[in-house]
């Protein structure tokens, strides 16, 4: 559900980068994701929070899950994008960890926490 403009921002600022359309998994349900997530070692950007919190909380080792909230139009999803971004240049690396962005009162937050190892939260 994210923008494919979400890659040329992270290639931008010097990650590697891809979409799921771009790998031909557009439409795989969020559990058949997990295998190649795995086998690619990626860090993963989505705005499933509900599904993806859960499956994360499955694996035992994974490269990290960024979670941006809520579902907002592309420029939103871009500007949420540089903040999970600007928050990795200062503290690299999220092996099992998660790192959610959100819009609370207009302002960007953001949220860091392992998993698996925190509590699973269905929002």
């Amino acid at each position: 559900m994210l923008a494919t403009s979400l890659v040329e921002v992270a290639v931008e600022r010097g990650h590697a980068a891809t979409h799921v359309n771009y790998r031909g998994l557009s439409g795989v349900q969020d559990w058949n994701l997990m295998a190649p997530i795995q086998e690619g070692d990626f860090t993963f950007v989505t705005n499933n929070a509900k599904d993806f919190r859960r499956l994360y909380a499955q694996e035992e080792i994974h490269a990290g899950l960024v979670i941006l909230i809520p579902n907002v139009p592309p420029a939103e999803q871009r500007e949420l994008s540089d903040a999970a971004l600007d928050d990795l240049a200062v503290a690299p690396g999220l092996t099992n960890e998660a790192l959610e962005v959100g819009i609370i009162e207009g302002e960007i937050k953001i949220t860091r926490y392992e998993l698996p190892g925190a509590a699973v939260v269905d929002a």
